[in-house]
């Protein structure tokens, strides 16, 4: 009987997808053919980063019902799944009561993280027990430290943090996100912490503020600077808010916070100082999206012949050749939506009027000076106050809002004309940069809530505005405190802050990954950073199926890497499947698994290749 051995590194949803794409084929294996998975996570299956224990005051920020693990059936949304368990809604919080209370789960609603971590060990569970007895599964709760080849046989060995080795066939590498090495900034804001808190003991840094339990390090009525304002800075402030007993009372502009007494004092700040939109209530039902008419698969595709014409190369100048059409298109929506008509793709004009509209959603900053910080806090007030009139208004029914959720429809088309080098190095850099960025702020925000509790709590007096456009940070030895200056045309604002919290989540780039797999991978020439050119914009190299790619150019014959570890060739590969809809999540897991189909065919029909007596191993 011959054994295959499979090892999936990481069991969060990335891994779960692998699994679940090989429990597909199941059936399909070559006579006396048996197949060992390997899943080495020390987590709970399929959970990754939306663990069960998290804090239920962190949401996700997708409506849950479009969530889903099995996008072609078979199993239920994250929705339904919370109704079936007996999840109901109380006030702001969800519990599982059966029909007794509460309110039923709908739509709508945006379920705490905790509850998907819960979801998805139960698609994970799903998932194993639709196996096969041809294929057996073990979960190694450990971490994998390293992973050799063992040539010249084309297999590999994976060890873990305990010493084990899974000798494996075939290897997926589905870590997900990551945590870099101290840069020379996260260095410095260290010593100085280090050197300065003897003088004031709330002193601290914290370059990655997850798990968030570590932000109990900050001090009742410290003061804190949170360096953000996304998805990340809102998880920050509910844990120092209501993580800590605050409660907010009522809903809408009427939403009022009653602290605790336990909060810090919050100032945030960022590059450009501007919120990231709340999500317009969902009107296109569960599997609606716009269908683009200007940026499309065709047109890109037609640019990149125009340019192999001209220049002699298919890449493309993103902000010459794209943005035109993107623009176009948010404009398109933006006039339909206004009017609430059908207009013909082919007679729309892209009017001064709509030009002006796009550009005020994507630079609500251009030609605007700012007196002093009272006059920045105004602007940005009224600003999150008229966004959220917008986000009331709904996906169809808010010109504002229509445009920019085209954005999160046509990924596809950004995609077409950014992945595997499809730009010019110098415009991938701005793509970076600029672009994603800005889409991010404007497309892939919050859910309303989070934006109308941060209004309540400027409104307490428990979070500021540390400084505005252009502000920039400085350890003050003097004060033993860290400063946000910002230029003003009255002159400099200073605050001050005991604490720096860095709320971002750190792009995976192989070099700075502080993961000891990364590390030796690197250092056995197994992966090598992906780059376009003399641009590295993170991400492992690997082709088109996902295959990972060797320091020597070589692909490798049976590792295969998805998800977050190859943002950089691939754009955007941080979400979950989307109910009724085409998911790039699905497409990759099932290209990296046909491609392992494809090699196991070829293994067994090469009796030269392997033992065919060999034992399974680390089968319990």
């Amino acid at each position: 009987m011959r054994a295959v051995q499979v090892t999936i590194i990481g069991l969060g949803p990335r891994g779960l997808g692998i699994l679940q794409h090989i429990a597909r084929r199941a059936q399909q294996f070559p006579e006396g053919v048996e197949l060992d998975v390997h899943l080495v996570d020390p987590g709970d299956t399929g959970q990754g980063a939306h663990s069960s224990r998290q804090p239920d005051h962190l949401l996700t920020n997708t409506l849950a019902s479009q969530l889903t693990m099995f996008p072609g059936g078979g199993g239920p949304s994250f929705t339904d799944w919370a109704q079936q368990v007996g999840y109901r809604r109380f006030a702001g919080g969800y519990y599982r009561t059966g029909e007794a209370g509460g309110e039923p789960i709908g739509p709508h609603d945006y379920l705490p993280r905790s509850l998907l971590g819960e979801y998805l060990s139960f698609a994970s569970d799903h998932t194993l027990s639709s196996l096969p007895t041809s294929v057996r599964v073990v979960h190694h709760r450990a971490r994998a430290i390293d992973m050799e080849e063992l040539s010249p046989s084309g297999r590999y060995v994976v060890r873990t943090e305990n010493g084990y080795e899974i000798p494996s066939d075939f290897v997926f590498l589905a870590t997900g996100h990551s945590r870099r090495t101290p840069s020379d900034e996260d260095i410095r804001f260290e010593n100085f912490v280090s050197e300065h808190q003897g003088r004031n003991d709330r002193l601290a840094y914290l370059a990655d503020c997850y798990p968030v339990d570590k932000l109990g390090r900050i001090a009742p009525g410290a003061t804190v600077a949170v360096q953000g304002f996304g998805l990340t800075a809102h998880d920050v402030i509910a844990h120092l808010t209501i993580g800590r007993g605050g409660r907010f009372e009522g809903d809408g502009h009427d939403m009022r916070y009653i602290p605790c007494g336990r909060e810090p004092s919050i100032l945030l700040f960022s590059r450009q100082c501007l919120p990231a939109a709340a999500r317009g209530i969902n009107q296109k039902g569960l599997a609606g999206a716009y269908q683009p008419h200007f940026l499309t698969l065709e047109a890109i595709r037609g640019l990149r012949e125009h340019a192999r014409r001209k220049r002699g190369s298919a890449q493309l100048d993103f902000e010459a050749a794209a943005v035109p059409l993107l623009r176009r298109e948010m404009g398109y929506v933006y006039r339909s939506t206004l009017e609430q008509r059908h207009i013909r793709p082919d007679r729309y004009e892209f009017t001064a009027a709509d030009q002006a509209a796009v550009d005020a959603i994507v630079d609500p900053l251009a030609g605007k000076s700012f007196r002093d910080l009272d006059a920045f806090r105004a602007f940005f007030t009224a600003f999150v106050t008229e966004d959220l009139e917008h986000a009331e208004e709904g996906n169809l029914t808010s010109p504002v809002k229509a445009a920019t959720d085209a954005i999160r429809d046509i990924r596809a088309s950004l995609r077409e004309a950014v992945e595997f080098s499809g730009l010019t190095p110098d415009s991938h850099r701005v793509f970076n940069t600029r672009w994603v960025p800005l889409m991010n702020r404007i497309s892939f925000g919050p859910p309303r809530r989070r934006n109308y509790e941060l209004l309540a709590l400027m409104n307490a007096g428990v979070v500021d505005l540390a400084g505005g456009p252009g502000c920039r940070i400085i350890p003050d030895p003097e004060t033993a405190r860290f400063t946000v200056e910002t230029e003003f045309t009255n002159g400099p604002a200073v605050r001050y802050a005991d604490a720096l919290v860095a709320a971002r989540l750190d792009l995976f780039h192989p070099e700075t990954d502080s993961s000891p797999l990364t590390a030796r991978l690197l250092a056995r020439g197994l992966i090598r950073p992906y780059s376009n050119g003399s641009y590295e914009p993170g991400g492992v190299d690997i082709t088109p199926s996902g295959r990972v790619i060797s320091r020597d150019g070589t692909p490798l014959t049976g590792v295969w890497a998805v998800g977050y570890p190859v943002e950089g060739p691939r754009y955007y590969t941080y979400y979950l499947p989307r109910d009724g809809q085409k998911s790039r999540f699905t497409d990759e897991a099932n290209a990296a698994v046909c491609d392992m189909w494809q090699r196991l065919t070829i293994l067994e029909e090469d009796d030269s290749r392997a033992d065919r007596q060999r034992q399974s191993v680390s089968i319990p």
